[in-house]
């Protein structure tokens, strides 16, 4: 990740090759270490004397991109390990129909030689923060550091991530592909070491190494920093293709759910949800305890709010009777005061300012812990600019943090847009998409506060007692069971057993109603 020289095998100067990308990406990145473009059939390119060979090099490159297809790949990375080249970059498939295969003959000769490599069949990394563009196709400009780190099983993944968005500033980007050498889970515990990194985003087929990925989130939970994952191979078609792919065995989903909900892992479905979540955990400062606030521009809007969190899970905070108060002396009097607030009704001169101590009321309510400005774009997708007023105010007012969304899509390169959200007001689009990444903020903000809960303090009478019970042979009933929690501290439902009809209707009635009866064993 950090080579003091790189050699680029195959190296090109025709356009748009793989071997023009990824010579054009460590100059355009800023790579200060050396630069040995490898081609015969060149003297020189962009600027850098071209070898013919690797043995020609001055020095044995730190890193090996190849930019060569499967046919000429084998050979050239013989080379290189016989040069012991200790890195390599490859992102060609591997795919021909020898036998043994060439992905399997690649495999094994990295492993002996102990070859750290990235892919194969991926699209290589990008280290911005140390100015390393390791990737051989297209990219936007990327300013380093950044705040955010990706690591992907998919390269298009990676790439439709990090250069649609410039809202997204991004530290380090993986495409891991096959994972050859280097797992995800490494690649993990690199980039938690990282100080710039706030927010991690896992585009993962599989965890190859198990343990060490268990490891690394152990890690991110004792940094406390957040990471958001896009699993894919839920269904039995999806988990077939990613073998094809990249030849992960996907996995039982519902394994990757326990262990995601062990380590406050944050689910998401989609890659605008992956990037939304990822822009507002690195751009936001913790969310404190409470709920949602919004403010809109739109009854119908307003009511699409509280559908929309009401299905998705997302906790909207109930106005105290001082803040509704509060608020009925600033909205027009047609508005009920309520949140979500549809706080625009007349227009007019004041409605400006009426907006902004509206949001400004909601977000000091003692039960809010985030707001939003829920506001359209205006025409050709631009920002008002006097919307982030509104959220500047509030969150000088309030220090808690807050956002602006528009209820559909506009892009992640209007200027405004991007310096908005870089100054810690981010600019979303897509309701949906906001509310997935405020459902991920307060979980993963309620994650942390069970964690520092503490062990609960064990009688060892009671201990013992139980340890006596759950030798015995006979298996504990339901009931057994919610008696020991509840011994132990943890809070359960009160019940009783019941062998007769009398007995059931005795027992409701010292527990007292409502009651459920439920068949025991």
């Amino acid at each position: 990740m950090r080579p003091r020289s790189v050699a680029v095998v195959g190296a090109s100067g025709r356009r748009d090759s793989l071997g023009e990308w990824s010579l054009c990406n460590l100059v355009k990145g800023g790579y200060g270490g050396s630069i040995y473009p490898v081609n015969p059939g060149y003297d020189e390119l962009q600027g850098h004397v071209c070898y013919a060979a690797l043995a020609d090099l001055p020095e044995v490159p730190e890193l090996v991109i190849f930019g060569v297809g499967d046919p000429r790949l084998e050979a050239a990375l013989d080379e290189a390990i016989a040069l012991q080249v200790p890195a390599a970059v490859i992102m060609s498939t591997l795919v021909d129909d020898e036998s043994p295969l060439l992905h399997e003959r690649v495999k094994k000769k990295v492993g002996a030689a102990g070859m750290l490599v990235c892919g194969a069949n991926g699209m290589g990394f990008y280290n911005v923060r140390d100015h390393v563009w390791a990737c051989g196709f297209d990219s936007r400009l990327h300013d380093a550091p950044g705040n955010v780190s990706l690591i992907s099983h998919s390269g298009s993944g990676m790439c439709g991530i990090i250069d649609c968005d410039r809202r997204l500033r991004i530290n380090v980007a993986v495409s891991t592909g096959n994972e050859l050498a280097v797992t995800m889970d490494e690649y993990l515990d690199f980039v938690l070491d990282l100080p710039e990194t706030r927010a991690v985003g896992l585009f993962i087929e599989t965890a190859r190494n198990p343990a060490g990925f268990v490891a690394a989130l152990e890690k991110a939970t004792a940094k406390a920093i957040p990471i958001i994952a896009l699993k894919v191979g839920r269904t039995e078609e999806a988990a077939r293709l990613a073998v094809s792919h990249s030849g992960a065995m996907a996995g039982e989903d519902a394994t990757y759910k326990a262990l995601f909900d062990r380590y406050g892992v944050q689910r998401v479905r989609d890659m605008d949800e992956l990037a939304t979540t990822l822009i507002m955990f690195a751009e936001l400062s913790p969310v404190p305890d409470g709920g949602l606030v919004s403010l809109h521009d739109s009854g119908g809007e307003r009511q699409l709010m509280v559908d929309l969190a009401d299905e998705l899970g997302v906790p909207l905070t109930r106005l105290s009777g001082q803040t509704s108060a509060a608020l009925e002396k600033v909205i027009d009097p047609e508005l009920p005061a309520v949140n979500p607030l549809d706080g625009w009704s007349r227009g007019g001169p004041d409605s400006r300012q009426q907006m902004i101590d509206a949001l400004t009321l909601m977000l000091n309510d003692a039960d809010a812990g985030m707001g939003a400005a829920v506001l359209d774009r205006g025409p050709d997708g631009v920002v008002y600019d006097g919307y982030l007023d509104y959220l500047r105010h509030a969150k000088g007012a309030s220090g808690k943090p807050v956002v602006l969304v528009a209820s559909r899509q506009g892009t992640g390169d209007d200027d405004l847009a991007v310096q908005a959200t870089l100054e810690g007001f981010p600019v979303l689009d897509g309701v949906s998409q906001f509310l997935r990444g405020a459902r991920a903020l307060f979980d993963y903000r309620d994650f942390l506060a069970r964690r520092h809960t503490g062990p609960i303090a064990i009688d060892e009478q009671v201990a013992a007692r139980w340890r006596g019970r759950l030798g015995q042979s006979k298996a504990p009933s339901e009931h057994d069971a919610l008696r020991m929690l509840d011994d132990f501290g943890v809070t359960v439902v009160v019940s009783q057993p019941a062998a007769s009809r009398s007995e059931a209707l005795a027992a409701a009635r010292e527990i007292g109603f409502p009651v459920v009866l439920k068949t025991a064993m």
